[in-house]
């Protein structure tokens, strides 16, 4: 990972006029990037205008105008910065450092810019950027330098807010484990589920943040296990309340217990960077990456005949026929796909052979036909990793569909409930063991599709899947022995119908995951994954088990699906709007790839699909929806700041028709009802609304390109942001609201100070 601000594509200009961070300095999240994107690209211009011959009036002015804006700017950043310092001790002393390098490197840009007075700056012996050209480059790097190091510690105490929030999690975990009445239980689960909320807001935060696709993966698994978890706990702990007896009952709370807490030490893990031995986390290489990785190097020989050796491929490609032998030692892949496999491993073998005595021939002699010989040995070996790679495709997937189709009556789920209830031991354990044979198809299944996922998100999620079938089989088959053994207990029963919703669940996401994989392999973008946080303070109570959950029935769907298919429709217009902006970093094209991922899991659920599976979600979903709308039209705002007065009367009008849709739409999706009809209604009203956001998006994104590209091609800069708002800094600072502070002190708030920074084009 890059350890340079200008790292990003929107900053990359920077570094060809020296410009870079400190080295020990690693950006790990989007918003620090982005922070710094402004900052760069205002001292790039000025960089970039110290060896220009020309210097006219109006570049002069230019130039003062943003060597005093960068100083203004800094001075602000700083002050927030100072005020952070004073509220977290432990890092004051590193942060005051850097607010005074970052100070003292603005000024020095406002010295160096104030050329406008001056008729021939070279004659003067004023220092200006023009006498002093290594000046500005040093104050540039230190100024980069010190915003960075500001930035990074502000994002420390975001780490810490989440460590802080896991330790309480945990200290309440430990007082549920130990408690003994029912009454204490309720007490301290309350508050438990306060504590989930805070963590699932904390850190779902933080997974948007991720620049890392691989972490937010890894992040999103242990949320989801967290999300289902919590429930498990409820029921689990409360049956074993019921019966303290009960040996299964108290196999299946400590499963639960350890699954949350093997999940809290992931979140911390992929959050502070670092894993608890110092050890570093070695995946497992999946047949796809290994190829893809194989060819690579085959196909480099065309450039480079002496850049690896012929061991390094013999070694490579034994890698993967080694895991080759994952499908062919399989009992489920079919006999054919195994005899195939088989073949196209020796036929690989034959291939590298002959490519490597072409390859041993071409570095004695560069001969045209041994050239050509050699070109026809790259192809053909790469042609018969491409025929594997769709072999083992073919193989995981067929597999993966045959056991989905089989399984998804849930047969030996609803068997165990039944005989559970009936009291018949004998019939549970007969179940029992049908169940233990479905979990390992089903891992299995899941080792398969890693291994031909396509990408790493992909597979982190198919390591998720395979974790939680392997985790919730033996904990379904302990809830239905405690109901076996307690037929009439009504907990116990709600125990087991909360373990097997579970496994339900991942089997229904194993559908969606398989369309993600096939997507893939064609060629296709995979389709859009939200992730559901936990319900929202106030909206629901800490009491999990008042969460009834509603699904669509099959006559409710048919009703909303055109509803949903113009939704789907829209996603794909917004999508293919935002592919064409150059800067795929621009907060504009973020927000709407966002609203874009959301409105789609809302057209899955219309089709009884995706993630989210009950009315709840949806309305949930929505409201989150609505509040990025918002959060667009702000950055709408901004950019209305930087448009030529001719263009912003209507860019301002869009802006406030977002505004007003996004809030008729959080109404909603908050308007509480009662009954079956009611809330079809209201799922009803929150897609239609919903697409007709999505309509105004549609026509929102080309406006905002075309009046990027037009103020880009103009002569002109960019008009300067708006005066900064200081009230955001004493808002920040007032003691009698540290909800408000902890939101405004951190990343966020520094971004503000940056980000309103004028933009002058280089001419």
């Amino acid at each position: 990972m890059a350890t340079s601000p200008c790292s990003s594509s929107g900053v990359s200009s920077s570094s060809s006029s020296g410009l870079g961070a400190d080295a020990g300095l690693e950006i790990r999240t989007r918003s620090v990037e982005q922070t710094l994107v402004p900052l760069v690209s205002q001292i790039t211009t000025l960089i970039n205008h110290k060896d220009k011959p020309k210097r006219s009036d109006k570049t002069l002015q230019a130039i003062q105008r943003v060597g005093q804006a960068v100083n203004l700017a800094v001075g602000r950043f700083v002050t927030v910065g100072e005020a952070i310092a004073n509220e977290n001790h432990e890092l004051k002393e590193e942060m005051s450092v850097a607010c005074i390098e970052a100070r003292r490197a603005g000024e020095t840009i406002a010295k160096l810019t104030d050329v406008t007075s001056l008729d021939h700056p070279e004659s003067d012996s004023h220092i200006t950027i023009f006498t002093d050209k290594t000046g500005v480059v040093k104050a540039a790097r230190l100024l980069l330098s010190s915003v960075t190091k500001v930035l990074v510690l502000a994002d420390r105490i975001v780490i810490k807010q989440i460590i802080t929030s896991r330790n309480k999690v945990l200290a309440t975990m430990e007082q549920l484990e130990k408690v003994s009445s029912f009454q204490e239980f309720v007490q301290i689960f309350s508050q438990f589920g306060n504590e989930m909320v805070e963590f699932a807001h904390l850190t779902g935060d933080r997974q948007n943040d991720l620049k890392d696709e691989k972490k937010k993966a890894r992040m999103a698994a242990s949320r989801a296990v967290l999300e289902k978890c919590t429930m498990m706990l409820l029921t689990a702990s409360k049956t074993c309340l019921r019966h303290p007896d009960c040996e299964s009952a108290r196999v299946n709370k400590d499963g639960v217990f350890h699954r949350m807490r093997l999940a809290l030490e992931q979140v911390i893990e992929i959050v502070t960077d670092s894993r608890p031995n110092g050890d570093s986390e070695v995946a497992p290489i999946s047949i796809y990456s290994g190829i893809k990785e194989f060819k690579n190097k085959v196909e480099g020989l065309r450039e480079n005949l002496y850049f690896l050796s012929k061991e390094n491929l013999s070694t490579m490609l034994e890698v993967i026929l080694e895991h080759t032998e994952d499908f062919t030692d399989s009992a489920y892949t079919s006999h054919e796909h195994r005899e195939h496999i088989l073949e196209l491993s020796k036929q690989a073998k034959m291939e590298l052979e002959q490519l490597v005595s072409v390859w041993m021939q071409a570095q004695n002699q560069k001969t045209k036909d041994v050239m050509e010989d050699l070109e026809v040995a790259i192809l053909k070996t790469c042609q018969c990793m491409n025929e594997l790679k769709r072999e083992v495709h073919g193989a995981a997937t067929s597999l993966a569909a045959d056991l989905l189709k089989y399984h998804t009556d849930h047969m030996v789920l609803k068997a165990l409930k039944i005989t559970g209830v009936e009291g018949n031991l004998e019939a549970v354990a007969e179940y029992t063991c049908k169940l233990s044979e479905q979990k390992e198809q089903l891992v299995e299944m899941c080792r398969l599709l890693r291994h031909v996922s396509g990408t790493e998100p992909l597979e982190i999620t198919c390591i998720h899947a395979e974790d939680t079938f392997q985790v919730t089989g033996p904990q379904i088959i302990s809830a239905a022995e405690t109901l076996a053994l307690h037929p009439s207990s009504k907990i116990a029963k709600e125990n087991l119908e909360v373990f097997c919703e579970a496994w339900e669940s991942q089997l229904s996401d194993m559908s969606l995951l398989l369309r993600e994989i096939n997507d893939v392999f064609e060629g296709r973008r995979g389709e859009k994954r939200v992730y559901l946080s936990l319900p929202r303070p106030g909206k629901h109570n800490a009491n999990l088990k008042a969460l009834k959950p509603v699904k669509l029935d099959t006559e409710e769907q048919a009703k909303i699906a055109k509803l949903g298919l113009e939704l789907h429709l829209l996603t794909s217009d917004v999508d293919s709007e935002t592919e064409k902006w150059e800067d795929q970093e621009n907060e504009i094209v973020q927000h709407g790839q966002g609203m874009s991922s959301m409105a789609y899991s809302m057209y899955l659920f219309t089709r009884g699909e995706g993630l989210l599976k009950t009315t709840q979600d949806l309305f949930h979903q929505a409201e989150i929806f609505a509040t990025e709308g918002t959060k667009l039209a702000s950055a709408l705002h901004t950019f209305s700041h930087q448009v030529h007065d001719d263009d912003k009367p209507l860019l301002l009008v869009e802006a406030e028709k977002l505004i007003s849709m996004c809030r008729q739409l959080q109404i909603t999706a908050k308007a509480s009802v009662q009954g079956k009809s009611a809330t079809f209604t209201k799922v009803d009203a929150c897609i239609l609304k919903t697409r007709n956001v999505m309509t105004l998006l549609c026509q929102l994104l080309p406006l905002c390109c075309r009046l990027l590209k037009k103020n880009k091609a103009g002569n002109g800069c960019l008009k300067p942001a708006p005066p900064w708002r200081e009230d955001k800094i004493r808002t920040g600072t007032n003691a009698h609201a540290p909800e408000r502070r902890a939101e405004t002190f951190g990343i966020k708030s520094l971004e503000n100070h940056v980000t309103n920074m004028t933009f002058l084009e280089s001419k």
